[in-house]
């Protein structure tokens, strides 16, 4: 069956094509409306733009997706992105993408800066001590969802499990991880093509030798003029603060998200493990539990997960002079949300002419996956983590050689917090309630335990 065929109910005929003032419209809806992280986010787009407007065929919309799914960063934000561009050129890219990005963005600058000023106060620690139970529920569903359907095969249980084992007990790096990975999942690849099948069994060939294989939109030269304009966009601003700040945060702040940015495959969640490794444990700019409340305000933004990092950046600046600046806090969420989201429009538009001709290879589909399994390891890693830091007041490491193994003090135990993880699961997973219900709803037990 052709992917085309995979909906019956979409619009009928070839897509339509709007104007960009009612695209702009519809973008800004999206980007207000977009709570729940990435499925719901997709969904979201899927029935407005193809299932209610039919500004993309069902076709164009899957391929898309999958080529968002292999980049870094938010592939949501990505997907609105290329289907700015599809409908009205890098304008309407880049509308896209803002709008999808921008409402979320002001919403959790108003949130950071809140939790920088009031943060550790008795009501604002209980608010926040049931919405960590919350995000560990979350945490663990995400890793339950995201591994049934990247763990297919042996090899990919494998790679999950060696993944797991080389971040939690040896700190290897995440970047290392996911190479090792997609070089695996490449060369794997590789050997299906030159037995003439892709990674179904099915028989290629038949597209070159029907002339259906697909063509390029654009020239090579013009790519590379893409990809040298956004490179100079990315990257130079980040140059210039990081030779003119008179402060050394705002530098290593941009140069930290700049590479988290070419190496997050998988989302916010290993957005996070990778967080954990640095940002907490190397830059010392905030610690685990805040983590937790990061990505708890994230959960209940509309826009990308992957906003954590403006809070993690926020926090970064502010207390960068050894109190709380709210405009220093203000500057190194810019630089964050910059280094983070700058490159997403590289990747897109670079990318975007070359989707069908991507998709037609299996070596790269084949990457994609093993380092989706990967991407399974390092979230189970984030999960335990996450789990220790929320159940036990106290946590060590314990380094045996080249083994580094964390550890609570068991008398440091939790009950309350165990119990309101436990509600906010049977909230979620028992009585079907959406995340923003189930995080409401732990935020207001943890506040009624903090006044009791």
């Amino acid at each position: 069956m052709m992917e085309a065929d995979i909906r019956a109910d979409g619009p009928k005929g070839p897509p339509l094509q709007p104007t960009l003032g009612e695209a702009s419209a519809v973008w800004w809806r999206i980007g207000v409306l977009s709570f729940g992280g990435p499925a719901a986010q997709i969904a979201l787009m899927h029935r407005m733009i193809v299932d209610e407007k039919g500004w993309l065929s069902e076709r164009q919309f899957l391929n898309a997706l999958s080529f968002c799914m292999m980049l870094p960063g938010p592939e949501a934000m990505q997907l609105a992105t290329y289907a700015g561009w599809r409908l009205h050129g890098v304008v309407g890219g880049l509308v896209a993408g803002l709008a999808f990005v921008l409402p979320g963005a002001l919403v959790v600058l108003l949130l950071s800066g809140a939790y920088a000023l009031f943060g550790e106060a008795p009501l604002a620690a209980s608010l926040f001590m049931g919405i960590k139970a919350a995000v560990l529920v979350i945490v663990l569903e995400a890793l339950f969802r995201v591994s049934r359907k990247a763990l297919d095969g042996l090899a990919h249980w494998l790679i999950a499990a060696l993944a797991f084992i080389a971040i939690f007990f040896f700190s290897a790096p995440f970047p290392l991880i996911i190479l090792c990975a997609g070089l695996y999942g490449a060369w794997h690849g590789f050997c299906l093509g030159r037995q003439g099948e892709d990674a179904g069994g099915v028989v290629r060939g038949d597209l070159v030798a029907s002339g259906q294989q697909s063509d390029l939109l654009v020239p090579l030269g013009q790519t590379v003029r893409t990809i040298a304009i956004w490179l100079c966009i990315w990257l130079v601003p980040l140059m210039l603060v990081l030779q003119l700040s008179p402060m050394a945060v705002f530098g290593t702040i941009g140069l930290f998200f700049s590479k988290l940015a070419t190496v997050t495959f998988g989302g916010a969640y290993a957005v996070l493990a990778y967080m954990a490794q640095d940002a907490v444990s190397l830059h010392g700019w905030l610690d685990a539990r805040e983590m937790l409340d990061g990505l708890g305000l994230a959960e209940t933004t509309p826009g990308p997960l992957i906003l954590v990092t403006e809070f993690v950046g926020f926090l970064a600046a502010a207390r960068a002079d050894g109190g709380v600046s709210l405009w220093l806090g203000l500057a190194g969420a810019g630089v964050t949300l910059w280094a983070t989201f700058a490159p997403c429009f590289l990747w897109v538009f670079a990318g975007a002419p070359y989707i069908e001709w991507i998709g037609e290879r299996p070596s790269l589909r084949e990457a994609l996956r093993a380092i989706t399994a990967a991407v399974v390891g390092v979230i189970l890693n984030l999960s335990v983590w996450f789990a220790l830091h929320v159940l036990f007041a106290d946590v060590s490491k314990h380094q045996w050689g080249l083994m580094t193994l964390t550890l609570p003090h068991w008398a440091s135990f939790e009950p309350v917090l165990f119990a309101l993880t436990v509600i906010a699961g049977y909230c979620l997973h028992v009585r079907k309630l959406s995340v923003l219900t189930s995080l409401s709803l732990s935020a207001g037990l943890g506040v009624l335990w903090g006044l009791f």
